[in-house]
Formats: C-alpha cells, structure tokens, sequence
C-alpha cells in the first residue's frame, strides 16, 4: 500500500474521530451546566440568541461564582436567621406586606453573610442561578409579588405566595443546599 493511498484512509478517520470527540466535549459540557443549573439552564438558553450564546453565558455565571468567597453560616448564625424567619412568619398574620418586605430584606442579609453580593436583583439572580438554580423561580416569584406590594394593592393570597416562595430559597441558604464548601485560603 502506498504512502498516498494510507494517507486517504487515516486523515479522514482521524478527522471523524475528532469531530466525534469534540460532539462527545460539547454533549457533555451541556449535561453538566443542565444538572448544575436545573430549570435556569433552559430559562437562560431560551433568553439567548442561541444555545452557544446561552451556554456561554451559564459558564460566564460559573466563573464570577468561583472568584466569590461563599461561605457556610455558622451554627450561631444559622441559629439567628432561623429565630429571625420565625419572627417574620409570625408578623405576616397582622402584617402581610410587611412581613414580605422583611423576609426579602431577610433573604437578602441571608445572602449577604454568606458572601453573595446584593447589589442588583438581576446579578442576585445570576449568581444565586449557579447553586441555586433549583429554587430560582421561588425568588423570581416572590421578589416580583414584593415589588407589586409597593406600587399598588396585592391580595393576602399573593402575600401568601410571596412567602412561600421566600421560604424555599430562605432554607436552602440557610442549609447551605445540603452541600459543604472547599475551605477558602
């Protein structure tokens, strides 16, 4: 067999191997940053101009949550956050608006002592978006019901909500999700 004749048969299989294996790359690229990110993977994907554009912007997510100092609470704090809840749950039966405005303000100390930064409801939303993506929408939800209380009258039932849904994300951050972070150096 000549050199030219080994030459037509091996580029071509090496170039088919390397596509399968750049398609095999990017497949499980997009299963990670879908079990990472949950119902936010489709939600951002679907935002963008494309799946590439999406994906890219998850990554983005990724990296700025890695330069952050997330921190679990200690069992002083958790303590405090958790008899604090307990005091905004028990306000919302005299008080519902209030008590929506402090369990957003509840959450959002929450966030900050464990080392989110919470300046910007949108760059909540990003960062939360990379461990939190599962109980995203329980923020979206609950921030946009807070938000309508102070512009106009919302129902107690929405109140209601409202504080459900801070709960799920209150919990979560409160817990830690169930996770223990790489000690910081």
């Amino acid at each position: 067999m000549s050199t030219a004749t080994l030459l037509e048969i091996v580029i071509p299989v090496v170039v088919v191997v390397a596509l399968i294996a750049v398609a095999a790359t990017a497949l499980a690229r997009r299963r990670r940053l879908r079990s990472r990110f949950g119902p936010e993977y489709d939600r951002t994907v679907e935002q963008a101009d494309s799946r590439r554009a999406g994906e890219r912007e998850l990554r983005a997510r990724e990296k700025r949550h890695d330069e952050l100092d997330i921190k679990p609470l200690s069992d002083t704090s958790r303590e405090r956050y958790a008899r604090q809840w307990n005091g905004v749950q028990e306000e919302f039966v005299d008080r519902p608006q209030a008590a929506v405005h402090d369990a957003d303000q509840l959450v959002s100390s929450l966030m900050r002592e464990r080392g989110y930064p919470t300046e910007g409801y949108e760059q909540q939303l990003a960062d939360l978006s990379v461990e939190h993506g599962r109980t995203l929408e329980h923020y979206r939800a609950a921030h946009e019901v807070e938000a309508l209380s102070t512009h106009s009258k919302v129902t107690t039932e929405q109140l209601r909500g409202a504080m459900v849904h801070y709960r799920a994300l209150f919990e979560e951050l409160l817990s830690d999700g169930g996770r223990t972070h790489r000690a910081h150096a």
